[in-house]
């Protein structure tokens, strides 16, 4: 262990370790119904289930145990009682766990160490690299896109008492953290409604406007003072993309009217922002020459948040020149003095604009076509045989269609909204500049003709050609569209419609990647693999068209999405891959844990930010895998997605994961406005399961399979075929492969098989228990011979340490729900419609909350 890792660990211990205990007493004190024995108890149990499982028990013989040795509760009501008390102290303990760590983050992570601004400031001075700089950060930038993604299972109450939780741990206030942990007490952690997606939009502007603004500005403001020749005015360094009000693709309840008022409050909390800093503007510059200037601009600004009739009257240079008259006087009269407060905020202007964050708009490639459909049989704006017309045939029907859609006319909502919709970003783009809204995004693509399906959308909606100020990214997701992609980028580029549309556009087009239905469809490794050798296929026939290929990664918060060292995957990319910009999306439960104060918000983006930027200026040796070590990660790939693919084609592979894991209760929990599955049939198929319930349903059963499975197969089987100082050599060579494992160890330290030990002779699913855990124990072995380790997570201490001390926080919960899910299959199969079934119902639900809370990354 480093020097560094090892001070980072100790910081961890005294700062998270020790103060959790102390401030974990005064859990006593909160106004529960017989708190104190409540916590007694709570800590006898989690003794009991630690002993439990090294004896092979199952949940429900700890839980019986538990009651019938410790406890004088006899009736089922009150056992229920007791153990939802446990289930609502568990959560506010993770809550604390939660404050403490974010609190000790700055301590615990060396904020100028490496990956940061900082450190990235010493290398370009030591290499003198500052040109080279210059000219990296004129068209090169970090795009992170917030979505509304069900993961974030804390109410936005909750949310605001961690991070007051936190600043009130970072002063030691005990009089405030006292009273803050009992008003945790009274706070409800469920929510009864399911939020709308205006809901959902308002809870992530919360954090644009207390966390982004503050530390993309101090990043700016760090390179600008450093470097102030490096920044191009044109091109911000730092953008942000919203998902919530736009993403329509299966959620029925995102309407135009939503998309619309969302892009006005992101506009409304830009402004609002702007006005604040102008105002503590006010208190510094009071300078001749200044005040005056300064006095306007707060007019103009407050009109806008407050006057309704004046909300047209402002645009982002109306902000900027101002500052920048104002910079220059204080430069030249004024010695300069608080120049770096101006320079911070037109940092932020330059960033932020009047849009805040670009939101996107997403739809589902099918709705497209059927859309087309109804409008050629209503309208005749489109041949009445489009939908049998070939695909040559419906390319130059798209690329010509005239004349412009009359939504009215249309009682199918879903006809009617996605012309709304695509009429309506010209509405945005008046308000909120072009940024406000510029990209329509094609989940689910598999064809040429889902773009240009989009493109003809446009022009029946009012968009000329030559003004379609908006970029359609198609987005592929499932390992054989990922495949194809290549080739449907190619047919793209050689229509001559779409081809000009790419002129208009600066000869740039943005491509998404899924992981995460990627993982669903073809496992951990097969769908890292694919998305890698997309990327370098789309980079080249690119390149070929003499077009710039963008990325956008569909990121979750596991590893199993495509989350975990995200910034690692980054640095490992190698030249054979287009990196003039990261783009990646940042999900619910990520957004807290990762971004949820500015000390993380900017530490992490700095860790993007550097990961770009170091490939092409420090990479002191080279990462673009040869032929052979290529050759080597594709038999693994495809060795692994015959394990999974085997696994998944079990007859009893959905069933079981139906029983054992509260998958099915997953849309009871309102923690988002969309459903869980695409398609609201009765039968769960995989296919119209949404990755997110699906990857969080193995969370939450301890077993991450989506993390591993399959990992170990291949390397077993390589191992045989002789392969092994060659997969040594790769694991020490190739950045990209030992990300991939460390994540990987990461999505394993998560697991706990104690917990479903007793399924593994369950006349149904005992074959399906063993095989996942026999290919846990195999990967565990392959990695420890790669890494000559014999822990998982090793290199990374401090993470280590947390996950360790979250799990047991959580084990009391875990076991509740398995027992509640015993309880409520034997009622259900009863037949009996017993008041209790809905009780174990809802102690499923409830133990949802805390597990996926405490794990921070695991849906």
């Amino acid at each position: 262990m480093s020097y560094q890792s090892s001070q980072g660990l100790q910081q961890f211990k005294n700062l998270v370790g020790i103060k959790f205990q102390l401030y974990n007493s005064l859990f006593t004190s909160l106004p529960f119904h017989r708190i104190e024995k409540t916590g007694i108890l709570l800590s006898l149990l989690l003794t009991i289930c630690e002993d439990g499982y090294k004896k092979k028990q199952s949940p429900e013989q700890i839980i019986e145990d538990f009651f019938q040795k410790h406890t004088a509760y006899s009736t089922e009501r009150d056992r229920a009682d007791i153990l939802f008390r446990f289930v609502q102290y568990v959560e506010r303990q993770i809550v604390l766990f939660d404050a403490l760590e974010d609190a000790a983050f700055r301590h615990v992570n060396d904020m100028g160490g490496a990956g940061t601004v900082k450190h990235l400031i010493s290398e370009v001075l030591q290499t003198n690299k500052e040109e080279e700089l210059t000219e990296k950060l004129k068209d090169y930038s970090v795009r992170m896109v917030l979505t509304a993604h069900p993961t974030q299972f804390y109410p936005g109450s909750v949310l605001g008492i961690i991070n007051d939780l936190s600043r009130a741990v970072i002063v030691n206030d005990a009089a405030d953290i006292n009273l803050y942990m009992q008003q945790l007490g009274k706070t409800p952690f469920l929510k009864k409604q399911k939020p709308t997606p205006y809901d959902e939009a308002v809870s992530l502007i919360w954090y644009l406007e207390n966390v982004f603004y503050h530390a993309c500005g101090k990043i700016i403001s760090t390179l600008h003072n450093q470097f102030p020749h490096s920044i191009d005015k044109n091109n911000a360094v730092i953008k942000m993309g919203f998902w919530p009000g736009g993403d329509r693709d299966g959620n029925p309840f995102v309407k135009t009217e939503t998309t619309l008022k969302v892009a006005e409050s992101l506009r409304g909390a830009i402004i609002k922002c702007y006005y604040l800093d102008v105002r503590r503007l006010k208190r510094r510059l009071t300078f001749r020459g200044v005040d005056t200037i300064l006095q306007e601009l707060e007019e103009k600004l407050y009109n806008n948040i407050f006057i309704a009739e004046k909300k047209t009257e402002l645009h982002k240079q109306e902000i900027l020149d101002p500052l920048i008259q104002i910079r220059e006087i204080i430069i030249y009269q004024h010695n300069s003095l608080f120049v770096n407060l101006v320079d911070n905020l037109i940092g932020k202007v330059m960033i932020f604009g009047l849009h805040f964050a670009t939101l996107d708009i997403r739809q589902e490639s099918t709705v497209h076509e059927a859309v087309l459909a109804a409008v050629a049989g209503k309208e005749k704006l489109a041949p009445s045989n489009y939908s049998s017309l070939t695909a040559a045939e419906k390319a130059t029907v798209l690329t010509g269609l005239k004349g412009v859609a009359r939504p009215e006319l249309y009682d199918d909502p879903l006809v009617k909204d996605t012309l709304e919709a695509i009429a309506a970003i010209k509405t945005i783009q008046h308000y909120n500049g072009e940024d406000g809204c510029s990209r329509y995004i094609i989940s689910q693509c598999n064809s040429a003709i889902n773009v240009l399906e989009v493109f003809g959308l446009f022009l029946l909606s009012g968009w000329e050609k030559e003004k379609m100020t908006v970029d359609i990214v198609p987005l592929f997701e499932t390992v054989e569209d990922l495949q194809q992609a290549a080739a449907i980028m190619k047919e793209l580029y050689e229509n001559e419609s779409y081809k000009k549309h790419l002129q208009r556009r600066g000869q740039m087009q943005t491509i998404m990647l899924g992981f995460s239905d990627g993982t669903k469809d073809g496992g951990y490794l097969m769908a890292n693999w694919s998305i890698y050798k997309a990327k370098e296929e789309l980079t080249r026939i690119s390149a070929d068209y003499g077009i710039h290929v963008v990325f956008f990664d569909g990121r979750g918060g596991p590893p199993a999405r495509g989350g975990g060292k995200t910034h690692k995957f980054y640095a490992s990319m190698g030249k054979n891959i287009a990196n003039k910009q990261i783009q990646l999306t940042i999900q619910g439960q990520t957004v807290s844990s990762n971004f949820g104060t500015i000390d993380t918000a900017q530490y992490n983006i700095e860790q993007l930010l550097h990961a770009g930027i170091s490939n092409d200026l420090f990479s002191s040796k080279e990462v673009t895998m040869q032929a052979d070590e290529e050759e080597l990660l594709q038999a693994l790939a495809v060795e692994s997605y015959k394990a999974y693919s085997k696994l998944k084609g079990h007859p009893d592979f959905l069933a079981y994961l139906n029983e054992v894991s509260p998958l099915r209760f997953y849309n009871e929990t309102n923690i988002a406005s969309r459903p869980s599955k695409r398609k609201s049939s009765g039968r769960l198929e995989l296919k119209d399961l949404r990755a997110i319930p699906y990857v969080g349903a193995w969370s939450q059963l301890k077993q991450n399979v989506t993390g591993y499975y399959g990992v170990g197969k291949a390397l077993e089987k390589l191992d045989k075929k002789g392969k092994w100082n060659e997969l040594k050599q790769l694991y020490t060579n190739s950045p990209f492969f030992k990300t991939l494992l460390d994540n990987c160890e990461m999505a394993m330290k998560k697991c706990f098989f104690p917990l479903t030990e007793h399924f593994s002779q369950h006349p149904v699913y005992g074959e399906i228990w063993r095989l996942i855990y026999d290919e846990f124990e195999l990967t565990q072995k392959y990695i420890f011979k790669l890494s000559g380790k014999n822990e998982l997570m090793a290199d990374y201490p401090v993470e280590q340490l947390s996950i360790q001390m979250r799990e047991r926080i959580v084990l009391p919960l875990s076991t509740i729900q398995q027992y509640a899910l015993t309880k409520f299959q034997l009622l259900e199969k009863s037949g009996e419609n017993k008041p209790m079934k809905e009780v174990y119902e809802k102690l499923i639900i409830r133990s949802s909350f805390g597990i996926i809370n405490a794990a921070r990354n695991s849906a």
